[in-house]
């Protein structure tokens, strides 16, 4: 073995130190296992969540939508022709939305009402993919609907159940002006589990005509065989259409949410940084009272005809090989967390009568995780740089120590 690496392992493992350095450097250890294996945990767990809302949400949101300013049938035919000039997209439907208010008994909610062909639902919106009762083809039914779960429930209604729709319209009659109302027969609910479940009902194309009349927003919407390429796919459909198009994609609508998702991973992530930031602090201290402490042994190393640039060397080695130790398990230990989290949260349910995360609250249930690996990347990258930069200056100090100054003590 180099004489190098043999001093480095010697400084390391040894048993030449006093006690309180090694507890120095045993904290720094497990500060740098604790922190990087939480960090890989916590990004995995916010991974997980992110995936989770950008897989409900976007199952029931269109990539693209393209908005008229004269929503006529021949505006709509040629917006739907350009669209099918487009490789990328796989479906697409014309649709007619605006927002009404549902009543039931005392119960009522302001909906976003959306109305479609059956293919449309099935194609753009995949619908049928998220129903809990009741089947597409009863929206042929003139004046039938299909209710989120949630939205149901809060009605208090269920499939076959009536429920009055008023319209953004205005009924005139001799007794005053009155907002024009219309039931609407329950034939099925639907459950992405997100926000869609209490805040959306589905109806079909000719019925939202008769219901929202000339109000609301009409257009045409398109999925694509991927969602990623929405903003290519929205300016080749710019240069085709009339400049009084309105063109939107998922990330007018959502992109706001998964923005902020990604902020507050970079956030934790750098608050956790924080712990791997401390141990490096652990690694300095220790390195420190080592070189202190080892002043003789430098002495008689530099004596022997060490070079000082070999010893700036035998202690940055002597900080990164502990670092390294405590870098790589908590790594070992991340990674293992981040793939069984979910099944250890299910396990602590079932065995302290926890409820975690309420699916009636947060949509979702358990606790979700997705390791990247572009993460463990990071977080270890992060962790070795932190603890190169802690070991400069204590082995800077040791190259730094005069001989025969140091000699007049041993």
């Amino acid at each position: 073995m180099p004489l190098s690496w043999d001093l480095i392992l010697r400084f390391t493992l040894g048993g030449g130190q006093r006690r309180f350095t090694r507890f120095v450097a045993l904290a720094s250890l497990l500060g740098m296992m604790l922190g990087v294996a939480a960090l890989i945990t916590v990004l995995s767990v916010m991974n997980g969540f992110g995936g989770e809302l950008r897989q409900r949400l976007l199952t029931v949101t269109p990539d693209v939508i393209l908005e008229p300013t004269d929503p006529t049938n021949a505006a709509l035919s040629e917006l739907l022709a350009a669209a099918g000039t487009q490789s990328t997209v796989t479906a697409a439907t014309p649709f007619h939305q605006g927002t009404v208010l549902l009543r039931h008994r005392d119960q009522g909610r302001g909906v976003q009402l959306t109305g479609a062909p059956e293919a449309g639902l099935r194609d753009v919106i995949e619908l049928d993919a998220h129903l809990t009762s009741g089947d597409l083809r009863a929206l042929e039914q003139p004046f039938s609907v299909i209710l989120g779960a949630d939205l149901a429930r809060l009605l208090r209604v269920r499939p076959g159940d009536t429920v009055d729709a008023l319209l953004p319209r205005l009924t005139v009659s001799p007794l005053g002006v009155f907002p024009k109302s219309r039931p609407l027969t329950v034939v099925g609910t639907f459950a992405v589990g997100a926000p869609p479940d209490a805040q959306v009902a589905y109806v079909g194309y000719e019925t939202a005509q008769k219901l929202l009349g000339s109000a609301g927003a009409e257009g045409v919407q398109l999925r694509l065989s991927d969602r990623e390429l929405a903003p290519q796919v929205s300016a080749a459909l710019r240069a085709m259409t009339p400049e009084s198009t309105k063109i939107r994609d998922w990330r007018s609508s959502q992109g706001s949410l998964f923005a902020a998702i990604k902020m507050e991973k970079i956030t934790v992530g750098l608050l956790l940084t924080s712990v791997i930031l401390v141990a490096a602090f652990n690694l300095i201290s220790m390195l420190t009272m080592s070189v202190t402490e080892k002043r003789g042994d430098i002495a008689i190393l530099q004596v022997l005809g060490l070079p000082a640039r070999k010893l700036l060397m035998l202690f940055l080695g002597h900080g990164l090989l502990l670092a390294l130790l405590g870098i790589s398990l908590g790594a070992i230990g991340g990674v293992m967390l981040a793939t069984h989290i979910s099944e250890l949260s299910l396990w602590a349910e079932q065995t302290f009568g926890l409820v975690l995360f309420d699916p009636a609250v947060y949509y979702i249930g358990g606790l979700p995780s997705t390791l990247q690996w572009q993460d463990v990347i990071a977080v270890v990258s992060i962790a070795l740089a932190l603890s190169l930069l802690a070991s400069v200056y204590p082995a800077w100090r040791a190259s730094k120590v005069p001989p025969a100054e140091a000699l007049n003590y041993v």
